[in-house]
Parts: C-alpha cells; sequence; structure tokens
C-alpha cells in the first residue's frame, strides 16, 4: 500500500504545479477546481472562506514525478502555506542530475545544503523551493 504525499498550497497551487512541471518534468493528471464540484460548496464547507473566493482555486490534482505520486490542492487558500517536519526526497540517476535538481528547485528558493560527496551517497543536496517544500536530493 503506498503512502501519498499531498501537499497544500494555501492559494499557491496552480503556480506550485506549474513550477514542479517546469523545474521536474511532473504532468499534471487530475485536476479539480471547487467550482468543478457538481453541487458546488456550500458557505459552511470552506472553513469560513466565501466559496465564491475558492472557486478557481485547485481543490485537488495530482501530479506524477519520474512515477511518483504527489498529491496537491489550494486547501482554504489563506495564502500562507506551511511546509514541516518533513522533506520530498528524490534520485537523480547521475550527479548530474542531483547539480541540476537542487538548481532547478532552488529557482526563488533556498539551497540548504549544496550538492556534494557524503559518505552516503555519490552527490547529495538538500533545498527548500519557492513554496517552503523541503526537498533531498541524491544520487547513491
Amino acid at each position: 500500500m503506498p503512502v501519498i504525499p499531498y501537499l497544500f498550497f494555501d492559494g499557491h497551487c496552480e503556480e506550485a504545479l506549474a513550477f514542479y512541471k517546469k523545474a521536474l518534468g511532473a504532468e499534471i493528471g487530475m485536476m479539480v477546481r471547487f467550482k468543478d464540484v457538481p453541487a458546488g460548496p456550500e458557505p459552511g464547507d470552506c472553513g469560513g472562506i466565501d466559496p465564491a473566493l475558492l472557486a478557481d482555486k485547485i481543490m485537488h490534482a495530482a501530479l506524477q514525478i519520474d512515477g511518483t505520486t504527489v498529491m496537491a490542492s489550494d486547501g482554504f487558500a489563506r495564502g500562507k502555506p506551511s511546509f514541516s517536519g518533513f522533506s520530498l526526497s528524490i534520485n537523480g540517476k547521475t550527479e548530474a542530475d542531483v547539480d541540476r535538481i537542487v538548481a532547478a528547485l532552488a529557482e526563488g528558493g533556498e539551497v540548504d545544503m549544496p550538492p556534494d560527496k557524503t559518505f552516503f551517497a555519490r552527490r547529495f543536496g538538500t533545498v527548500k523551493d519557492r513554496f517552503g517544500v523541503s526537498w533531498m536530493v541524491i544520487c547513491e
């Protein structure tokens, strides 16, 4: 039974999907906006947010990154995404892949540990992307 990460971008989901498509070659599969829900959200269904403000926001999306599914949403679109206490890990096939992936994810973000050889990997680096998602990139 797979464990699938589900990231809530608090109003920045569409921007995040475009970023991961460019940076990682992610493919966007299913994507549903709040306005696409057949019955439509009722005023009390959206955490106190006016459903009209969420209409064009993404309720649910699934993206594929090199065969791995990551799910994403705008959540209640309050504008302050928070990602702490975890990292997503991505494997590069070569040392050059690690450098390229870290550089791509660092666009607008911050490299925490520049890619380098370690005792456990041919190349390893960590980066926090522009949305605050932490990534570990490794070539074992």
